[in-house]
């Protein structure tokens, strides 16, 4: 695909490059004050912002609604349901966050999908963390319960989380991305792919069960169904880079991949969430009759270990930019 032909002086470094993307770059030495009104001007990042950063306030209102009635600071059960909604309102904040501020150096757009890629492996596409908590806690199939999968779902989630993290963060700057972009963009989206998968395997188990059996569908399956389903157009849009790719130029400011990346992951994670809250609260009594009351080093430890340890990953990789070849020019 050709490449888009810029003015000299705005000529951006090919790290800003998207395959199909022919126009509507902003300046890659934006300020921080020029980022922010560039979300209010069209760009082919605008679409790419607002689909993340509206969703992200979406959520924080179902957070409040719900803490409004589920008395999370008392009730142990709910303490995993408040981690993943916790990550739930993170991970679209991060992703706008580092749209907006991607072009204001090439070092600054690697630091800022590092922040980005950590939400991710936290809770989104590869769900390596916040909905290992949900699963764990509400979701697994009724004949997995206290069995050894299920003691050992969410500490296995966590290291997952080191690796989709690393090897996401690997692929944009330690590996020469110009040099093998493909295979760079094959480890980014395996880092993803396999915690995704690992992740789903209680899903994956109470559907083939329900086709099985012919089990009648709760609202939670069938929030599980749509979820899974805009988890895979979510998967295929970021590997594919259609429909920008069979029509350079065409989908440059609305339309394009990523654009609806976004949109199918934030209805994935809507109908994952209802799904959810449906489990928690049907299943609430057999669950409790049946599991230990989540503990604080389970839950809120867990969950702060895997944060630092995605802090310090990302650390390592932005100090690593300034050893870069290359790197003076990049900052």
């Amino acid at each position: 695909v050709a490449r888009p032909e810029l003015p000299h002086a705005l000529v951006s470094p090919q790290i800003f490059w998207e395959d199909g993307i022919m126009s509507g770059y902003r300046h890659p030495g934006s300020s921080a004050l020029d980022c922010v009104l560039s979300s209010f001007q069209m760009t082919n990042e605008t679409v790419n912002i607002w689909t993340h950063f509206l969703p992200a306030w979406y959520f924080v209102w179902r957070f409040l609604v719900l803490s409004s009635s589920l008395d999370f600071c008392r009730e142990p059960y709910l303490w995993p349901l408040l981690i993943y909604l916790l990550l739930v309102c993170l991970y679209p904040f991060a992703s706008s966050c580092a749209h907006t501020f991607s072009s204001m150096s090439a070092r600054a757009r690697h630091i800022c999908y590092f922040c980005d890629y950590g939400a991710l492996s936290l809770y989104s596409l590869g769900e390596a963390l916040g909905c290992a908590f949900a699963y764990g806690a509400y979701a697994m199939p009724d004949h997995w319960v206290s069995g050894g999968l299920h003691r050992y779902f969410v500490p296995a989630a966590a290291f997952n989380s080191f690796v989709c993290t690393g090897l996401s963060c690997y692929s944009r700057r330690s590996f020469p991305e110009l040099e093998r972009p493909r295979l760079s963009k094959v480890l980014r989206t395996a880092a993803f792919v396999y915690p995704f998968l690992y992740d789903n395997i209680p899903l994956f188990s109470r559907l083939l069960f329900c086709f099985w059996n012919g089990c009648a569908w709760s609202e939670a399956v069938a929030g599980y169904c749509y979820h899974l389903l805009f988890a895979l157009l979510t998967g295929f849009l970021f590997a594919s880079h259609l429909p920008e790719r069979l029509a350079p130029g065409r989908f440059d400011y609305i339309g394009h991949s990523h654009q609806l990346f976004h949109i199918c992951a934030v209805l994935g994670t809507h109908f994952q969430l209802e799904a959810v809250l449906c489990d928690a609260s049907s299943r609430r009594a057999w669950l409790r009759g049946r599991l230990p009351a989540p503990g604080l080093p389970g839950t809120f430890g867990t969950a702060a270990l895997v944060l630092l340890g995605n802090v310090a990953i990302i650390g390592a990789f932005t100090a690593a930019l300034s050893r870069a070849p290359g790197s003076s020019s990049s900052t």
